[in-house]
């Protein structure tokens, strides 16, 4: 017998899993028992307040990651395709972009924040 403990969606399980006979025939279930967690899953950051009133363009998160990088800020006019900030996610940097002209109306996450996909990051006016 092995004894596992596994993590699924912040849950975590102590698993005891039986080794079966090289035979082929049929094993026993594995038996599995929660377990009190053991630290708090790292929080994702809640939104900052607008630095100024939100634009009417929001600027999304495309996929779960750490922002890296702020290009723009508040106030600032950009062109469509110019990088408002850039995300970090599986070791790639990876620019959002502006998706049309406009004045950068609010910024909404800092350096080092944890966002999921779909996180308003900055809108634009």
């Amino acid at each position: 017998m092995k004894n596992y403990t596994i993590t699924v969606n912040g849950n975590v399980y102590d698993v005891v899993v039986e080794e079966g006979a090289s035979t082929g025939a049929p094993v026993a279930a594995a038996k599995v028992a929660p377990v009190a967690p053991k630290a708090a899953a790292p929080a994702v950051a809640a939104p900052k307040a607008a630095t100024s009133a939100a634009g009417s363009v929001k600027i999304e998160a495309g996929a779960a990651g750490k922002i890296f990088k702020l290009e723009a800020s508040a106030g600032q006019a950009v062109k469509a395709g110019d990088t408002i900030v850039v995300l970090e996610a599986m070791k790639m940097e990876i620019p959002v972009v502006a998706p049309s002209d406009g004045t950068v109306a609010s910024i909404n996450v800092s350096v080092g924040d944890a966002v999921e996909a779909g996180a308003l990051l900055a809108t634009l006016n």
